[in-house]
């Protein structure tokens, strides 16, 4: 009973820390005078991929790294295939080709190269200072990039929030998403242990869960709000934290020993729900493919759970 509290607290936090995140983050765009997908892409994406930084670094600290390389890996499956499989039963996502270039295409490619340095079963300190060496360039380019459209005019409904207020928000919407994150990997992680679930596993599924709840309440919200490009850039740019930076931090904290078979589990399935993403000649990702996202992290969960 005390497990299932915690993740209904969780659950109630996570919808009053969301909306004030989200505020916060078009009131940034606005102030910073870029593009919201653009903040969704760095500043969003950083926020809400907190949570993953904090379990790899402290799992990795305690000589558990494969607790951290499951959440980061998980999370990327839970974000596409389970928060935007949800987030497209609302209906169908209008996107532009913008939302799906370079980052995209980087998204896609990092499970191929992070599955190229765990063929041999780990990951040494030197590969996971190669993927953090990948994540600062493109963090660099995306910087240099974002100041050249700082001229961009952005209209906004959270105009009229000052910065000191977007900041306050801010903050405190991340403090109460990531509060909330933890209570629901308390909860959930208690449950896990009592049917004696391994800890790779643990971390793919329900720390992934958990750690993910910002980015599912941001995505959710932004749907609701009419602001689709913030729920795609915020999903897009956590998996590039996620895939580069946060297995990097931890694998140079600590070398990695991966389980193989989990882990190309997870990438594969990373791959695919990229790939549902991609929208039709119209530029429209249609509500039929959230079913199919959903459909593939069921079969992501049973496969793992049985691997």
């Amino acid at each position: 009973m005390t497990d299932l509290a915690l993740i209904l607290g969780a659950v109630l936090l996570a919808a009053a820390g969301g909306e004030a995140f989200l505020r916060s983050i078009l009131g940034a765009a606005l102030h910073l005078r870029v593009p919201k997908v653009v903040v969704a892409t760095t500043l969003a994406a950083f926020a809400t991929s907190s949570p993953e930084l904090t379990v790899s670094t402290v799992a990795a600290l305690a000589g558990q790294p494969e607790i951290g390389l499951g959440d980061a890996l998980g999370s990327n499956v839970v974000n596409i295939a389970l928060i935007f499989g949800l987030a497209l039963l609302y209906g169908g996502v209008q996107t532009s080709r913008q939302d799906f270039g370079r980052d995209f295409y980087l998204a896609l490619a990092v499970p191929a190269l992070s599955f190229f340095l765990i063929v041999d079963g780990r990951i040494e300190r030197a590969e996971a200072l190669l993927l953090l060496a990948v994540f600062l360039a493109w963090l660099v380019w995306t910087v240099r990039h974002a100041l050249r459209q700082r001229a961009v005019a952005v209209d906004l409904e959270a105009s009229e929030l000052s910065a000191g207020k977007s900041l306050l928000l801010g903050v405190l919407g991340l403090g109460a998403l990531i509060a909330a994150g933890r209570l629901f990997v308390s909860g959930a992680t208690g449950i896990a242990a009592a049917f004696a679930v391994d800890t790779y596993v643990i971390g793919a599924i329900v720390v992934a869960i958990g750690t993910s709840l910002p980015e599912l309440v941001t995505v959710i919200l932004s749907r609701l709000r009419g602001h689709d490009d913030v729920g795609v850039g915020t999903l897009i740019g956590s998996n590039l934290f996620n895939g580069l930076a946060i297995v990097g931090v931890a694998g140079t904290i600590h070398p990695i020993a991966a389980p193989m078979t989990e882990v190309a589990l997870t990438l594969a399935c990373g791959i695919v729900a990229l790939l549902l993403l991609l929208p039709n000649r119209s530029g429209l990702i249609v509500r039929g493919r959230g079913f199919l996202l959903l459909i593939l992290y069921v079969g992501f969960v049973w496969a793992t759970l049985t691997s």
